[in-house]
C-alpha cells in the first residue's frame, strides 16, 4: 500500500507524517518513504541534506518527492549567520567553532582534484548576501578597499571577456581556519549583515543519497541552492547539489537549482572506481586512470540494466562554479531536455578541464535536446565515448564557447541547433553528423592521435575496442555557416584533402603495403553537402551542392524579451534555392571505426525530420534549423 507523507515547518519528526500531523524535516520522510510512496513538502526553507534511504522498484513504483502545489519550498545547503562582529568599515567577521561544520568544513577544503588547472587557494565555502554570492579573496588585506572588476580572463580561449555582474566583484570574503575555530571575514559594502539575510554554505549537497543504488526517485518542484559541492572530474567521486549517486531511473524535473560551488546536478561516477588518483598518487596520467575507471565500473555492474536512464527536464539551473549538469559513466541512456542553464563558471574563480553548462563523459545514447544554454564559459562538452548521443534543437548564445566534442568515435548527431559564440564548435572527435544547424562562429578541428579511447557495442556499455581520433568521418549536411571579419576558421574548409567516400578511403589506403601505419596516412572520408556559407564562411573544396555568399552578412542576433527568446536573421534572395533533404539512418554513412549506424537508442531508424520549433519538415526544405526560414528578414520566437 502506497503512503503519502507530508512535511511542514510546523511539523514534528515524532509525528506520523500525515497531512494533519506532518514531519518537520524532509530527511525524516526520506528515512521511511518506500517504493510507491509520495513525500509532499510544504512551504518554507529547509536547511538540510536530504538523503533518501530506500529505492523505488520500477518506473511504476517510484518514490516521489515534490513541493506542494503552489507552494514555494527551498532546500538549502547553507546556514543563516546573524552574529557578525564589525572589524573596520565595511569589513565584518564571524568566528565559528569547527564543530559547527561537523566532519565537513568547506572553509578548510580547497578546490582539489584531477584536471584542476588554476586555483589560487579557493575553498568550497561561500558567503551570500540576500542571495548573492561573494568572491573569495586571497588575502585579508584585499577586503579593505576592493575595486570593481570589469574584465576577466577566459582561460580556454585566452581572451579577456567582460564580467557580467561587475558590482558583485566588490563583495569579498576571506577565511582563516585553525584547530578549533573557523573565522570568516567579509566586506558587505555598507550593509549590516546582522540585519540582512546572510548565509554561508555548509553542507556538501541538498538532495543526494549517501548510498549507491537508490533507484527510481522523482524530485519535483523544489528550489535548491547554496551547496558546498566539491570539484567533480571524471576520475573522482562526482557528488552534485542533487543527484542519484550511481543508480538508475531518477527523474529530476521542474526545479530551480542554483549556487552550487561546483556542480548542480550530477549523474556521474561513484568513489570505488577511482578518486583523484592522478593528483594524489602522481604515478600515472589522468587519462590512464580514466581508462581504468571504465573497466572498474564494468566490474561493479555498469550496465543499462543497473545504471543511468535518468530524466532531467524542465529545470532552471544557474550561478554554479563548474557545471549545470555533470556525469561520467552514470549518465548513460539518459535524457536531458527543456532545461534553462545559464551563468555557469562566469565568476571564473578557479579553472580546470571539466567546466561547462553540461559536461558528460561516456554519454552513451544520451539525448540532449530543447535546452536553452547561455552565458556560460562553455555550453556543452561531450568527452570520451560520445556514442549514440544526440544534441538536438538546443539554443546556445552569449557563451565563450558553445559545443565541444572530444576524443570520441561516434556515431553521434548534432542537429537543428543554433550556435552563436565566436568560438562555436570544438570538434576533436570523429564519427559525427551535423545536420540542419546554424553555426555562427569558428570550428576548431583537431586530431587526437596520442589518446585512444573506448568505443562500445551499440546501445551497450560493453567495450568493443579503442581508437585514437584520426579526424574526419564527419557529416555536415543542410547547415548554415555564418562568418565574421574578426573570426577565422568558420565553415568546413579545414577538411581540405580528406576523402569523400569509404570506397575512396579504402582504395587510397591500399595503394601501399602495411597495416595500421598506412591507415594513419590517409584522411578519413567526410560527407559534406548542401550547406550555405555567408559573410566569409568557407566551404569544403569538394562539396558539390552549396551556396556561398562571401559578402552577405545575415546580421544574426539572439534577442531576449522577458522569458521569450527570438532569432533575428536576414537571408539573401536566393536562400530558398538550396533545399536540404531529410537525413536518416538510411542516408547517413555508418561510423567507420565503431562500425555502427546512426540510429535511435532503441536501435530503430533515426529520422531527423523535426526542426528547432518541433515542426515536421517536408521531404525537401530550406537548410538550417527552422523550416520556416525565408529570404529577407526573419524574426522568430525560439523559446518561451
Amino acid at each position: 500500500m502506497a503512503f503519502e507523507y507530508h512535511v511542514a515547518k510546523n511539523g514534528s519528526d515524532y509525528d506520523e507524517g500525515t497531512q494533519q500531523h506532518p514531519f518537520l524535516t524532509i530527511n525524516k520522510a526520506a528515512s521511511v518513504a518506500a517504493a510507491g510512496d509520495t513525500v509532499i513538502v510544504h512551504e518554507g526553507v529547509y536547511r538540510e541534506w536530504v538523503k533518501p534511504k530506500y529505492a523505488g522498484l520500477s518506473e511504476y513504483r517510484r518514490i516521489t518527492y515534490q513541493a506542494a502545489e503552489g507552494e514555494k519550498v527551498v532546500i538549502k545547503g547553507s546556514e543563516q549567520i546573524n552574529d557578525w562582529e564589525q572589524v573596520e568599515g565595511n569589513v565584518w567577521k564571524v568566528v565559528l567553532a569547527n564543530e559547527f561544520f561537523g566532519d565537513y568544513n568547506p572553509y578548510k577544503q580547497e578546490i582539489f582534484g584531477d584536471w584542476v588547472v588554476y586555483n589560487p587557494g579557493r575553498h568550497l565555502g561561500d558567503v551570500y548576501l540576500n542571495g548573492m554570492s561573494f568572491y573569495e579573496a586571497e588575502t585579508l588585506e584585499q577586503l579593505q578597499n576592493p575595486e570593481v572588476k570589469t574584465e576577466v580572463l577566459d582561460h580556454w580561449t585566452k581572451t579577456i571577456v567582460p564580467v557580467k555582474n561587475q558590482e558583485q566583484t566588490k563583495y569579498l570574503w576571506y577565511t582563516e581556519v585553525d584547530d578549533t575555530h573557523t573565522t570568516i571575514y567579509a566586506n558587505f559594502q555598507g550593509a549590516n549583515p546582522n540585519e540582512e539575510l546572510v548565509e554561508i554554505n555548509v553542507r556538501k549537497a541538498c538532495f543526494y543519497p549517501e548510498q549507491v543504488g537508490v533507484n527510481y526517485i522523482t524530485v519535483r518542484g523544489f528550489e535548491m541552492a547554496q551547496a558546498a559541492t566539491p570539484w567533480t572530474p571524471p576520475t573522482a567521486d562526482q557528488p552534485g547539489l542533487i543527484g542519484p549517486h550511481w543508480s538508475k531511473g531518477w527523474i529530476i524535473e521542474d526545479n530551480i537549482i542554483h549556487d552550487s560551488k561546483c556542480s548542480a546536478i550530477s549523474i556521474g561516477k561513484e568513489i570505488t572506481t577511482g578518486h583523484n588518483y592522478r593528483t594524489i598518487r602522481k604515478d600515472k596520467p589522468g587519462y590512464q586512470y580514466q581508462l581504468e575507471s571504465v573497466f572498474s565500473a564494468r566490474q561493479i555492474g555498469w550496465s543499462k540494466e543497473k545504471i543511468g536512464s535518468h530524466i532531467i527536464r524542465n529545470n532552471t539551473i544557474y550561478d554554479c562554479g563548474q557545471n549545470g549538469v555533470v556525469g561520467h559513466l552514470g549518465c548513460v541512456f539518459s535524457e536531458i531536455y527543456n532545461n534553462h542553464i545559464y551563468n555557469i563558471a562566469l565568476k571564473r574563480e578557479f579553472y580546470g578541464h571539466e567546466i561547462a553548462g553540461i559536461k558528460l563523459h561516456a554519454a552513451i545514447d544520451v539525448q540532449i535536446h530543447d535546452n536553452r544554454i547561455h552565458d556560460c564559459s562553455l555550453g556543452t562538452w561531450l568527452d570520451w565515448q560520445t556514442q549514440g548521443t544526440r544534441v538536438s534543437r538546443n539554443i546556445y548564445y552569449r557563451n565563450s564557447r558553445d559545443l565541444f566534442v572530444e576524443v570520441s568515435s561516434g556515431p553521434y548527431i548534432v542537429d537543428n541547433n543554433i550556435l552563436t559564440a565566436d568560438y562555436a564548435l570544438d570538434n576533436h572527435a570523429q564519427g559525427g553528423a551535423y545536420i540542419n544547424n546554424i553555426v555562427r562562429g569558428k570550428m576548431v578541428h583537431r586530431k587526437m592521435l596520442d589518446r585512444a579511447t573506448p568505443y562500445h557495442v551499440p546501445h551497450s556499455t560493453e567495450v568493443a575496442g579503442f581508437a585514437p581520433v584520426y579526424g574526419g568521418d564527419d557529416r555536415f549536411i543542410n547547415n548554415i555557416f555564418i562568418g565574421d571579419d574578426a573570426i577565422e576558421g568558420v565553415g568546413t574548409a579545414h577538411y581540405k584533402g580528406y576523402t569523400t567516400s569509404i570506397e575512396e578511403f579504402i582504395e587510397t589506403v591500399h595503394q601501399e603495403d602495411g597495416d595500421h601505419d598506412v591507415f594513419h596516412k590517409v584522411e578519413q572520408p567526410v560527407y559534406i553537402n548542401r550547406n550555405a556559407y555567408y559573410n566569409g564562411a568557407e566551404s569544403f573544396e569538394r562539396e558539390n551542392e552549396r551556396v556561398v555568399a562571401d559578402n552577405f552578412n545575415p546580421e544574426i542576433q539572439i534577442i531576449e524579451e522577458g522569458n521569450e527568446v527570438y532569432l533575428s536573421v536576414e537571408l539573401p534572395e536566393d536562400f530558398g534555392s538550396l533545399l536540404g533533404e531529410i537525413q536518416s539512418t538510411k542516408t547517413l554513412e555508418r561510423a567507420r571505426l565503431v562500425d555502427a549506424e546512426f540510429e535511435n537508442p532503441d536501435g530503430t531508424e533515426v529520422v531527423i525530420d523535426k526542426d528547432l520549433l518541433g515542426n515536421l519538415r517536408e521531404e525537401k526544405t530550406v537548410v538550417g534549423p527552422i523550416s520556416q526560414l525565408q529570404a529577407g528578414k526573419n524574426y522568430i520566437k525560439i523559446w518561451g
